[in-house]
């Protein structure tokens, strides 16, 4: 599939899914900012692709990043965000959300498996009790340490004071 089809709104990406589930697929959900997209991003969304058949991508709105990352962030703006992430093989569909957690696009779309990366607690993982009730499941995939965007951003800033 082309990178200029893998975005689709959450209701679209809802009857994709019912299709994909009859033909027995199982479908992997992850999200983030991914706002400079490094090492670490892509090392993790290869590894969360091998947890199922398709791979959703829920990318936190611009609005959304303010929420969590304060005013200065995101760098790229969401739809720069989306032709990036759409671009990796890895991702079969990214859809964007404007809340600060996933919860709802997560309790819409009822994946077979949640991801997020290993900084997370199981516990703490939105939407993971949601989906354990269905009998899917909430799988961390370990944490690639020495990447960051918040310390790729710091790094670049203190380059530019020197």
């Amino acid at each position: 599939m082309s990178s200029a089809n893998k975005f689709k709104s959450h209701k679209q990406l809802k009857l994709i899914i019912n299709n994909l589930k009859k033909q027995g697929k199982t479908i992997a959900f992850t999200n983030g900012c991914f706002d400079i997209l490094h090492y670490g991003h892509v090392k993790y969304l290869q590894s969360s692709k091998e947890k199922a058949d398709v791979l959703i991508v829920a990318l936190n709105s611009d609005s959304s990043v303010r929420k969590i990352k304060g005013r200065a962030r995101p760098i790229n703006k969401q739809i720069n965000r989306i032709k990036v992430i759409s671009a990796l093989s890895c991702i079969d569909y990214v859809t964007i959300f404007n809340e600060e957690t996933p919860l709802e696009v997560i309790r819409l779309l009822k994946p077979d498996v949640l991801i997020k990366g290993g900084d997370w607690d199981k516990k703490d993982i939105v939407g993971g009790d949601f989906v354990e009730t269905y009998g899917g499941k909430v799988v961390t995939i370990p944490y690639l340490k020495g990447y960051s965007t918040s310390k790729l951003i710091s790094k670049i800033y203190a380059m530019n004071r020197r």
